[in-house]
């Protein structure tokens, strides 16, 4: 059975950032040597992206059991657009709780790393986030007990966060590392053409 990735798609979520998951493992199931699943899930039906899309997500959150997904994947989004509203609700701070509790891999783009620092599992943890803006999101982060790097992309144990869409790719290319092997995920780079070998 193929290892499974659920994507937690916020109100006002980056779109790019969900679709670099959407596609790397994508690519992985359909041509990698090792394939992986994925699942999206959000707390609406229907929701409202930063830059003008709506999706709905294909499972519902109240239908989710973890123990069928080896990985959660979290895009980051924009306060302005409803961002915080779903991804603070409870209901989803209780989800990273219990994929952070099994070591199983949590992945977050950009400001994704905060509310996986809300939930308190990075207390005392390396981790990093969006890092404009004066550096606002950085001190929420610390707020929350973790040890911000100044760093691009930061992986303590079972958890990624990294500070932007710029390293989006990098994120689900880690992820999909630790999930299979780094043979997959060269397999999948090279399908995809970001190498000619």
């Amino acid at each position: 059975m193929n290892k499974k990735v659920l994507i937690f798609l916020a109100q006002g979520f980056e779109e790019y950032e969900a679709g670099v998951f959407t596609d790397v493992i994508g690519w992985s199931r359909v041509l990698g040597k090792e394939p992986v699943d994925m699942i999206t899930t959000g707390l609406r039906p229907e929701i409202k992206c930063k830059w003008n899309f709506n999706v709905r997500p294909e499972i519902e959150f109240d239908k989710i059991n973890t123990k069928d997904y080896a990985a959660l994947a979290i895009p980051g989004g924009f306060e302005d657009a409803g961002y915080y509203e779903d991804v603070f609700d409870e209901r989803f701070l209780n989800l990273i709780r219990e994929f952070n509790k099994d070591g199983k891999i949590i992945a977050a783009v950009c400001a994704a790393a905060i509310p996986v620092g809300k939930s308190g599992v990075l207390e005392g943890r390396n981790a990093t986030t969006w890092d404009l803006s004066e550096g606002a999101r950085r001190k929420q982060l610390a707020s929350y007990g973790a040890n911000v790097l100044d760093k691009h992309l930061v992986i303590d144990k079972n958890i990624i966060t990294s500070t932007g869409p710029a390293t989006g790719l990098d994120v689900s290319f880690k992820l999909l590392e630790m999930l299979t092997s780094i043979e997959n995920v060269n397999d999948v780079k090279k399908n995809m053409r970001f190498t000619d070998k």
